[in-house]
């Protein structure tokens, strides 16, 4: 029977987020806890009063501080390019790349010598600590799309199928026809595309390759998946034995939902998360 696409996509999900989707804390502890007793260190220049030879004794004493100073800018990076009117730099804090004059120099500059020596902050731990909940809020997307997989994968265990057995994660186009001797070449425009998919499962009759995906706000990388996964689809009926299947929701398909309907209306296997609840998994043969 033919599926209604506004029925389907009106059955998508504002939300798939856990608890753990908006600040992955363990990570941010593993990660302040790697420069706890460098933080501890330039705690001392918390009120000083000689600032700048305070902190040219500690980068003496103890050169591996350097290591934090980027971090308390909210700056990932090891190095950070700097121009003024008359140079360039590229400061480099896993080594002394220039002289202690020009790390005080960086430090004045910036405004972390000011930070510090008027007490706006009163603990360089807790400074820190709050800057990696800011930074970790860039990986909500990963997180997000980590989300679906890890949803679809629980849909896929409760069909009965075993990991490494009969489903496999992220398994390259060169894997798939190595492992199950297939020839792939329609899916890789001649075995130029190195494509993972996220998983693929193995039944007696067939070899399904999946890709996940959830989408809670617009954009115009939803356009170019949705294209992208139409030829895919395409592609994959070339080849005996192979079936792409697409699980897809979120919300964020609304602004798309002229291409999603194509793709749709070309492709019998995209799923929502719906579909997965009634159980879409356990049909396949």
């Amino acid at each position: 029977m033919k599926r209604d696409f506004n029925e389907w996509l009106s059955k998508f999900k504002s939300s798939i987020s856990d608890y753990t989707y908006y600040v992955d804390f363990e990570k941010i502890y593993r990660n302040v806890d790697k420069l706890k007793v460098e933080l501890n260190i330039l705690n001392s220049l918390i009120g000083s009063k000689d600032i700048e030879n305070d902190f040219q004794t500690i980068l003496i004493k103890y050169p591996e501080t350097l290591e934090c100073i980027p971090l308390l800018l909210a700056v990932r990076s090891r190095e950070i390019f700097i121009k003024d009117e008359m140079n360039e730099y590229l400061f480099d804090f896993r080594k002394m790349v220039y002289s202690v004059p020009e790390y005080i120099d960086f430090m004045r500059k910036s405004g972390l010598f000011d930070l510090l020596q008027n007490h706006i902050i009163n603990n360089l731990y807790d400074y820190v600590l709050g800057i990696e909940v800011g930074l970790d809020s860039n990986g909500r997307k990963n997180r997000g799309g980590h989300l679906m997989e890890n949803l679809v994968e629980e849909y896929i265990k409760k069909a009965g199928y075993k990991k490494d057995v009969n489903y496999f994660k992220e398994m390259y186009l060169a894997d798939i026809e190595k492992k199950w001797n297939l020839d792939l070449s329609a899916m890789s425009g001649n075995n130029v595309s190195t494509k993972r998919f996220d998983f693929v499962i193995k039944t007696d009759k067939q070899v399904y390759v999946i890709e996940t995906n959830f989408y809670s706000g617009g954009g115009s990388k939803l356009n170019e998946t949705a294209r992208s996964y139409k030829m895919l689809a395409s592609e994959s009926k070339k080849v005996n034995g192979v079936t792409f299947i697409w699980f897809t929701d979120g919300l964020g398909w609304i602004s798309a939902r002229k291409n999603l309907e194509e793709t749709f209306n070309e492709m019998d296997t995209i799923y929502n998360i719906d579909d997965l609840e009634h159980g879409i998994i356990e049909q396949l043969k």
